[in-house]
């Protein structure tokens, strides 16, 4: 039998992870000197009224080796276990995942997916349908890693107030940002870290470059599944749903609240489509 296991940023629906039986193990993050277990001891929106009034941007933190190793201990040792990870762009989280295999056994594959929310949420149901058609283990790892080479995340950020409260930019740069409506669209590359694409005044006309730039990245929608994540902005996420489903007929489009790790980056009204 193969185990699924993933971290909390993953940002799938509680009811995909229950229907695809994927273990999750959590993230940390810190507000305010208090520290919170993501999708255990803080629901996102809890998250973000606290994010919100703090004036420091949240930490956050990888599981610890010992954290992930004591998760695969849960199953049978000739069971096998595939472990799902956020981009080691991103974080340690992968480091720690494969520390904490060394510490288990060898019937336990850690998976860099190069991507973060959705992006990686999406690999766990690729993953998950493979198995339950009977692939083996071997055969879903060279499946993932094609999807994985072929995959595409835009980052919509709403607002410049997680830069500067990060020191990326400053209180002035960021008034100005503010003052002028201006939208950043960031890109997730290949390598699994994040680069400027485009600075863009004005919400319609952000609106309509992100939908262009999903069309230029795949013609094919109509076999292609979708991720889409937001922080307090459902309202965009829907009609950027309805715009990919029915003009362009995607096969499938997830709708789902942003965690804690992706919204300390993300900001209020961001959103992650990945695909």
């Amino acid at each position: 039998m193969l185990y699924l296991v993933a971290d909390s940023s993953c940002d799938l629906p509680e009811e995909l992870i229950k229907k695809y039986k994927i273990h999750i193990v959590p993230l940390v993050v810190r507000v305010d000197g208090e520290s919170y277990r993501e999708r255990i001891d803080i629901t996102p929106q809890e998250f973000y009224k606290k994010m919100a009034l703090s004036k420091e941007l949240p930490k956050t933190s990888q599981p610890t080796p010992a954290v992930f190793a004591e998760k695969f201990k849960e199953f049978s040792n000739s069971d096998q276990i595939l472990c799902i990870t956020i981009s080691s762009g991103l974080s340690g989280t992968y480091q720690s995942a494969c520390i904490g295999k060394g510490q288990c056994g060898e019937n336990i594959t850690v998976f860099d997916s190069l991507a973060g929310s959705l992006g990686q949420g999406l690999q766990l149901i690729k993953a998950a349908e493979l198995a339950e058609s009977g692939y083996t283990l071997t055969e879903i790892v060279s499946a993932l890693e094609k999807y994985r080479s072929k995959r595409n995340i835009l980052i919509l950020l709403n607002t410049l107030d997680n830069i500067v409260k990060g020191g990326r930019l400053s209180k002035i740069q960021g008034y100005l940002g503010k003052l002028l409506n201006i939208k950043v669209l960031l890109y997730g590359d290949k390598e699994g870290k994040v680069i400027l694409q485009e600075k863009v005044r004005g919400k319609k006309k952000f609106m309509e470059i992100v939908l262009n730039e999903i069309i230029r990245l795949c013609p094919d929608m109509a076999s292609t599944d979708f991720g889409v994540t937001h922080f307090n902005n459902p309202e965009d996420a829907e009609y950027i749903k309805k715009e990919l489903t029915n003009k362009y007929h995607a096969r499938k489009v997830i709708i789902n609240e942003m965690g804690c790790t992706m919204a300390t980056y993300a900001g209020e009204g961001g959103m992650i489509v990945s695909f």
